[in-house]
């Protein structure tokens, strides 16, 4: 009888106090951000019927050793894989492992990252790659070294992305400091290969091109997305281009992520998803929330992209709802 007494006083005083016993309710978006922590740069794959984010993890440059990944079967409920990657695996990499690009090829799974922020020619850095049999992990060094790791037309070599066109060719995009730069994969990822005029390493830097390129192809056209402004203050933005190849020419076409001071600053450094045979698109990215001051706290997100009917795409809605449900069928 006491315990009786005693469970239905906390109750009652629980109640008065509005807290709920009530079970939550489920899940039916992903809500903004998709997952807890400061995680910024991220990647967006989908593996056979499943999703995969890579993200940056967002702290001091001393700090960053690591890389956490997370997946999902739906785009709401998330499962997080840590430390995918790490400096312990990569002897080379001393500090500042971000902005992976990660892709599958013959079964295995390719991560490429930029470490230790090089300033110059001189110090050992830029572009390695890790390789797994898992989109999970854990990678390991596929080279022992960068695989790019000199400042060429004056991109430093961090920001890659990886893009497979039609004919089965796989390229390397990347490059900060204002200049963006596109190379051929060899078959096996351990070089960069010609094009056909012998140059090696095409500049096919946009107008207000800062630094994260991204880049797909939708009806027979290429895009060509990228980061603008300061990426620790509030005007870091998306812009993109239109080419007919990969190597352009890419003419600045609009901005389509901002800011929306009522629901987050510093939109941007992004990546997409396509459903498989559908034109149905997502884009994922990073932001900070309201009346965040420090540049290192900043968390991904996700909400829907769509295009005109001109194949321009529309202006993000950025939101604290997120998407809807999306199973791979």
């Amino acid at each position: 009888m006491r315990l009786y007494q005693s469970l239905k006083l906390t109750i009652i005083l629980a109640l008065s106090a509005g807290i709920s016993f009530a079970q939550d309710a489920p899940k039916t978006t992903s809500g903004n951000p998709i997952a807890q922590g400061w995680y910024a740069d991220p990647e967006a794959k989908i593996f056979g019927k499943e999703y995969w984010v890579y993200p940056t993890y967002s702290d001091k440059y001393e700090k960053q050793v690591y890389m956490d990944a997370f997946s999902s079967k739906d785009l709401v409920h998330w499962t997080k894989h840590e430390h995918v990657i790490d400096t312990a695996a990569i002897k080379w990499a001393k500090k500042a492992m971000w902005a992976p690009a990660v892709t599958e090829k013959g079964g295995k799974y390719y991560l490429f990252f930029g470490a230790n922020d090089i300033q110059n020619d001189n110090q050992v850095g830029g572009i390695g790659v890790g390789v797994s049999n898992k989109p999970g992990g854990p990678f390991k060094d596929y080279l022992g070294k960068p695989l790019i790791g000199k400042i060429i037309n004056g991109a430093q070599p961090i920001d890659q992305f990886v893009f497979k066109d039609d004919d089965g060719q796989y390229y390397i995009v990347y490059g900060g400091w204002g200049h963006c730069n596109i190379a051929k994969l060899n078959k096996d990822f351990t070089d960069v290969v010609p094009f056909a005029n012998g140059e090696t390493f095409k500049s096919i830097t946009p107008k207000d091109y800062v630094e994260g390129p991204v880049m797909f192809k939708r009806n027979g056209k290429y895009y060509l997305m990228w980061s603008e402004g300061g990426w620790t203050g509030p005007n870091y933005r998306v812009a993109y281009a239109i080419g007919d190849s990969p190597v352009g020419p890419f003419n600045r076409i609009d901005v389509i992520l901002k800011q929306d001071m009522t629901v987050a600053t510093g939109a941007g450094h992004h990546s997409v998803i396509n459903i498989p045979k559908t034109d149905e698109w997502y884009i994922v990215y990073h932001r900070r929330p309201l009346g965040e001051r420090d540049g290192n706290h900043r968390v991904t997100c996700i909400d829907k992209m769509y295009f005109d009917a001109e194949g321009h795409i529309l202006p993000v809605k950025i939101t604290n709802e997120g998407v809807a449900a999306r199973v791979i069928k």
